[in-house]
């Protein structure tokens, strides 16, 4: 039996991932929680076989949830389970640890079918997604993609610079130096292009 534990912010969409893994024979789902701060304790505590996550969700985010795992030795897979068809977030979901990257308007079988393979060690791709992820490389630095970020989620210079721990002339360098290598006008553009890729 293979033992899953699904975080999704959605209600609905919650309930639904779990009655149609439910269906299969083989999956049982172990648990159903709506955050990523609940999905990191609850893979911890009750050790599941596979995660199916999304990527935006109260707490952390779905990528910030795989790196977390890996960062703490568990053993379960992720799969990120996702609206966002974008290659940037496939890259950035690999990165970070992920085992599989799926979008949710993918047939329910391919779901059942990717829990199957990643429990065996496999890696799982939308492949509308897969060639299209290595076209384009992201230009940004980690730090470069932070300050931008946070940029774009409207703060400051200043308080960039406080959260982040560093001089308000550095973060002044992050952002022009992402602004040059995105070509963009100014941060807010700036922020946007990454975005849409995905960078960020």
């Amino acid at each position: 039996m293979i033992r899953v534990l699904i975080a999704e912010d959605q209600a609905m969409v919650l309930g639904a991932l779990a009655a149609l893994i439910d269906i299969e024979q083989d999956l049982e789902v172990i648990g159903q929680v709506r955050s990523g701060t609940e999905a990191l304790a609850a893979a911890l505590s009750s050790r599941p076989d596979v995660i199916v996550t999304d990527i935006e969700m109260p707490g952390l985010s779905g990528l910030e949830l795989a790196g977390e795992l890996k960062r703490q030795g568990c053993t379960a897979r992720v799969i990120i389970l996702t609206t966002f068809a974008r290659p940037g977030y496939l890259r950035r979901a690999l990165d970070a640890g992920a085992a599989a990257y799926l979008l949710k308007d993918a047939p329910a079988e391919e779901l059942a079918a990717a829990l199957r393979k990643v429990r065996e060690g496999g890696v799982v791709v939308a492949p509308e997604l897969a060639v299209e992820a290595w076209a384009e490389a992201n230009p940004l630095s980690e730090r470069e993609r932070e300050v931008l970020r946070l940029a774009g989620e409207g703060m400051s210079g200043p308080a960039i610079a406080d959260a982040l721990s560093l001089s308000p002339g550095t973060v002044r360098n992050y952002l022009s130096d992402a602004i040059g290598k995105l070509g963009a006008g100014n941060r807010v553009e700036a922020y946007r292009l990454a975005r849409d890729k995905g960078w960020v």
